[in-house]
Parts: C-alpha cells; structure tokens; sequence
C-alpha cells in the first residue's frame, strides 16, 4: 500500500508543485492533504488542478497555535497520514506537533545547513544573507524535523555556486531548480522505505 502525505504550504507552492510531478510519473504515494496557512494562495490552486484535498488553518481561525496544531493533528491522523512534507511552511511548530508525529516530519530549507538556517532565516532572507556574508557556496537541504528550527537531521542536500553578480532573487532561482529535483527524491525515497535514521546520521539506501 502506497504512504500516504500531506504537503504543508504557505506561498505560490512550487516545491509542492515539484512533488505532485514527480508522483505523476512515478506514482510513489498518495498526496491525501494540502493543508495552506492562509486563503488565497498559489499553492490552493495547485491542489484544486490536481483534486487534491486542501484544508486552510491560519492564524486568524486559529489564534492559539497549540489548538491550532491539536486540530490538525486530528485531521491527519482522520486521513491516515504517514509523513509531512513542509514545503514552504512559516508557520512555527510546537513540540506537542512534532512529537506526536517524531521523524515523520521532513522540511526544505534553502541553504546547506547548518549555515543560514534557524529562527528568521526564510525566503529572499535567506538568500540575502548568504550574499551579504560573501559565501561562495549555497543550497538547499532536505531534513527532518524537530525541536529546534532547521535543525533536524539531514536527509541530503545539494549545492550550488554563488555568482559574483547574484541578487537574492536570481540565486533563490537557481536554488529553487535544485529544490524541485532535491524534494520529490527525498519523498520518493522516504515512501518507498529506502531512508533509515540512527540519531544525526541519515541513510539512502
């Protein structure tokens, strides 16, 4: 029986664009939820094409976010959920989440951790940061996730050069192209059974 995923977004949804693509070809789960943070976004549109079940909890419906979380909880567990992938997700998640789905949660951070991560290093900040340091090197990495923000165990990764004449916005670009690759192995291969974790350290087989 294929796992079945929800894909948790916050924005245009292209990281879970790249995810629905990849399963089109491969059919390696069942993406059962798309749960938004807010009405109105690209990521919505997205699932409404395929006819993928979105549910949206935002902050305005949910001011308690341990409440917020409860409820979501429920939600996943009603659809038999095996994993999470967080795919452009900003909203902050509470320990009471994550150990209630512990190593079931992975994320893609646009970096190579552990540079550039952690509390307020998300979107063009990100990227901006990285060329404000002078790094010569970037990325992205997919984890999992716990307690502390980015700083779950890594799944893998993949780099890229920082050009002398990069904006934030053109090495987002070119770090976003590898995310769309990066993403969908890592979900395939977590689906398939093909990852193990022993603390810090990650397998591919």
């Amino acid at each position: 029986m294929k796992k079945r995923i929800a894909v948790f977004a916050s924005g245009g949804g292209t990281d879970f664009q790249s995810v629905i693509d990849a399963n089109l070809k491969d059919n390696f789960c069942e993406i059962s939820l798309l749960v938004a943070s807010k009405e109105g976004i690209g990521a919505i549109d997205r699932a409404k094409k395929h006819g993928i079940r979105t549910a949206v909890f935002s902050k305005n419906d949910y001011p308690d976010t341990e409440k917020l979380y409860a409820e979501l909880a429920y939600l996943l567990n009603m659809h038999r959920v095996d994993y999470i992938v967080l795919a452009g997700w900003l909203k902050i998640i509470p320990e009471s989440f994550i150990t209630a789905f512990r190593d079931r949660i992975i994320n893609i951070h646009p970096s190579l951790i552990p540079s550039f991560c952690g509390a307020g290093y998300y979107g063009l900040k990100v990227h901006k940061a990285v060329i404000e340091y002078g790094a010569k090197v970037s990325g992205c990495t997919v984890h999992f996730v716990n307690e502390v923000p980015d700083g779950g165990a890594i799944i893998a990764q993949k780099a890229v050069y920082v050009s002398d004449g990069d904006t934030p916005e053109s090495l987002q670009e070119k770090i976003l192209e590898e995310e769309h690759k990066l993403l969908p192995y890592c979900v395939k291969k977590l689906c398939e059974g093909k990852i193990t974790k022993d603390g810090a350290k990650v397998k591919i087989i």
